[in-house]
């Protein structure tokens, strides 16, 4: 729900294109991701089936909380 959301105000951020909603997407962002890295308690069978989308998964996660942190911290302080 948190990444629908964050979808959701980055596409009305497009046409209002404020600043201070962008941080606040950007840090809401980080939390979300950093959520969705942490391993799920499933047993072994299940995650050998799913070795490999759940590295797509965790890889594309970290690509987004990369992209989040660059927006925080190359933000220009005015």
């Amino acid at each position: 729900m948190g990444l629908f959301g964050i979808i959701i105000a980055t596409v009305v951020n497009l046409f209002i294109r404020s600043s201070g909603m962008s941080m606040i997407i950007s840090y809401i962002g980080v939390i979300v991701f950093v959520g969705l890295t942490q391993p799920a308690g499933l047993d072994g069978a299940v995650i050998r089936k799913g070795a490999i989308l759940g590295a797509l998964s965790l890889y594309l996660d970290f690509i987004n909380l990369f992209l989040m942190l660059l927006r925080i911290f190359g933000q220009s302080r005015e």
